[in-house]
């Protein structure tokens, strides 16, 4: 247990599909180790809207912003009938302008072995801002669909030097922004402009390049050890990243935080699985990588790195392992193989 007896509120969201099969794997967990969160359990996805008929519930909302913190399980966000993506809500509703993205190598032996880069990416501006309209053309009202995204100067700053900063507290080397400013001269040339600014300022502290986004996939697959931490926009964010969870075993393996100035969302950035939900075979992991950034943001590193051990004695080095890492092991065998580690 904690020698820390104070409890700090937070917001925990289920999900759908294999979201509360998940989280409940992943509180057994952190009450193992004593983590100090109090939990105030709110509704989205599927299960809003069944409730209330909402994705996102205004109580939901109103507990995050009064937590600060929340740990959510995937979410559905609903086919038509004009709901907005969850996600998005969240990050605009709260100002989640990073995305944070570890990949490190937990299961030994594939194609990629011995991989740990963090991937920052800015979370609200770019095409994400969701610009979009349609242009008539004769009798088709759809004849063409435009598309326009914006960065600014100061969120573009904003995100490099929170990638710096991550960079110099956790002993990184090397930060590479990421762009595409030979095509996209203004939209990602201010991101570059601005990330070459901010590098000046850690120069002799940390270490800089740059690479045109290709470039970067392309590099990503052929010699991945070359980066350390990456930060880039939105969208190519959103996509390098889903490359960089492949490199070590898929989204299964690939926690996610948001964070802002007043709010913080921790997540498992995989779907919610339908076909396996109710199985008892979906795995925690990426879930429980979440919850252990979770502990590191609030100042229990010593938390995050008993799990952290005992994943690393259970599933790198003990060979434990669910069926879509090529085990056997259901949800609950690897939630109580876990949870013998820390007692």
């Amino acid at each position: 247990m904690t020698t820390d007896s104070k409890t700090i509120p937070a917001t925990l969201i289920a999900g759908d599909g294999i979201g509360p099969e998940i989280v409940e794997s992943v509180i057994e967990i952190l009450d193992t180790v004593g983590a100090p969160f109090e939990w105030d359990r709110q509704l989205a996805g599927m299960a809003g809207v069944d409730a209330v008929n909402d994705p996102l519930p205004k109580q939901t909302i109103e507990s995050i912003r009064r937590t600060g913190l929340a740990l959510k399980g995937p979410l559905t966000t609903p086919v038509g009938g004009g709901f907005k993506s969850i996600n998005v809500t969240l990050r605009q509703e709260f100002g989640l302008f990073a995305n944070l993205r570890p990949t490190k190598t937990i299961v030994p032996g594939g194609r990629f072995d011995k991989i740990d880069l963090v991937l920052f990416r800015e979370n609200l501006e770019g095409y994400y801002a969701a610009m979009e309209h349609y242009i008539p053309v004769g009798e088709d009202p759809k004849g063409i669909a435009l598309s326009s995204g914006f960065n600014s100067r100061a969120e573009c700053r904003r995100i490099v030097k929170f990638a710096f900063e991550y960079a110099v507290k956790n002993n990184r080397k090397t930060v590479t922004i990421v762009h595409k400013a030979n095509i996209l001269k203004l939209l990602t040339g201010l991101f570059l402009e601005e990330g070459r600014k901010v590098a000046e300022e850690y120069k002799g502290r940390v270490a800089f390049n740059e690479r045109i986004v290709d470039a970067c996939a392309m590099q990503l697959v052929i010699n991945p050890w070359q980066f350390d931490v990456i930060v880039t926009t939105n969208l190519f964010g959103d996509i390098l990243s889903d490359l960089t969870a492949g490199l070590v075993g898929g989204l299964g393996m690939a926690p996610g935080a948001n964070i802002g100035e007043k709010a913080a969302v921790f997540e498992a950035v995989h779907g919610s699985a339908p076909d396996i939900a109710g199985k008892g075979i979906a795995n925690p992991l990426a879930l429980l990588l979440a919850a252990v950034m979770m502990l590191q943001h609030i100042g229990r590193q010593d938390l995050a790195d008993r799990i952290d051990l005992a994943i690393k004695k259970v599933i790198t080095d003990g060979g434990l392992r669910t069926k879509d890492l090529g085990g056997d092991a259901t949800t609950k065998d690897l939630t109580a193989a876990l949870k013998q580690q820390l007692v």
